[in-house]
């Protein structure tokens, strides 16, 4: 993902790239990707600050990151709607605390019920249907804003990584 989204941005990278969280893999590649295209010259030393969005009903990586540990301790009683950030315990949960200290990041947890709602505005704004885990960078995106944390005149990537249409049941109602 890290290259792709280096190409398509003209091989200037975002000020900020918004992530949903699980496993952390996507994230740490997006990084290691970075180091890699700098090597080769295809980019500056310029990284975006890092935001790794996970599920308030399992958020190991949020927990660990605002305690200042290295390492994420298992999340107890995983539950959220969002299957993608079910994921009480990642192996790499190390390197994307890294990834995120290195970068000025940071970690967010967001509500299911939020996560719904962005979902749904997405939908009727942008024609996007995203699944929970890529509307939770909405969610995150929005707090962050409000926070100052992201500025007014930052590029902003949200990272969208399912459809909705694997969420089908909870828009049926």
């Amino acid at each position: 993902m890290g290259y792709e989204l280096a190409e398509q941005m003209g091989w200037t990278l975002p000020d900020v790239v918004v992530y949903p969280t699980g496993g952390g893999t996507g994230l740490v590649g997006m990084w290691k990707a970075f180091d890699e295209m700098e090597a080769l010259g295809w980019i500056g030393p310029q990284r975006p600050r890092m935001v790794t969005v996970q599920a308030e009903g399992c958020a190991p990586m949020v927990r660990a990151f605002q305690a200042g540990d290295e390492f994420a301790a298992p999340w107890q009683g995983a539950h959220t709607l969002a299957d993608g950030l079910r994921v009480p315990s990642a192996v790499g949960a190390f390197l994307i605390l890294r990834a995120l200290r290195e970068s000025g990041g940071t970690a967010v947890a967001v509500a299911d019920e939020a996560m719904i709602e962005a979902a749904n505005l997405l939908g009727r704004t942008e024609g996007i249907w995203a699944a929970p885990e890529g509307a939770a960078t909405l969610v995150a995106f929005q707090a962050l804003r409000r926070q100052g944390w992201i500025g007014d005149d930052e590029t902003v990537v949200l990272f969208n990584t399912g459809s909705g249409l694997k969420y089908a049941h909870l828009w049926a109602k």
